[in-house]
């Protein structure tokens, strides 16, 4: 059983950053892939990035690339999703979510099995 917790989230202008941390415990971390996904207001939850356990491989949904970093400590368990440039489009609840033990990078919402609760971010114009 995996449990995940996010922080970092909040209000902030467009252009400014914020990095959201998601903290795992529970058993083999540092052989999950983690991602980050969000659900905006209306709208289907969607990918944002993803890691692999070493965290030398990354993969991000083209809206954030060039914006967001997506990194991790596996002696920390811990993910982070670093934003910046963030537009009022960037606006949802953010998750982190982990996939199980020793699984392939995956973008596909149904192939996480572990879930945090979510974060909001709220980026005003």
């Amino acid at each position: 059983q995996v449990q995940l917790v996010e922080s970092g989230g909040g209000l902030v202008q467009a252009g400014g950053s914020l990095r959201l941390s998601c903290a795992a415990s529970g058993r083999s971390f540092g052989r999950r892939v983690m991602g980050w996904f969000r659900q905006a207001p209306g709208k289907e939850r969607e990918f944002v990035a993803y890691i692999n356990w070493a965290g030398g491989l990354t993969s991000y949904t083209d809206s954030v690339k060039g914006r967001f970093t997506i990194s991790r400590d596996n002696l920390k368990n811990t993910v982070y999703l670093q934003m910046n440039s963030l537009k009022p489009e960037d606006t949802a609840v953010y998750y982190c979510a982990a996939r199980g033990d020793l699984l392939s990078n995956s973008k596909r919402e149904a192939d996480y099995d572990y879930w945090g609760q979510g974060t909001q971010v709220t980026v005003s114009s």
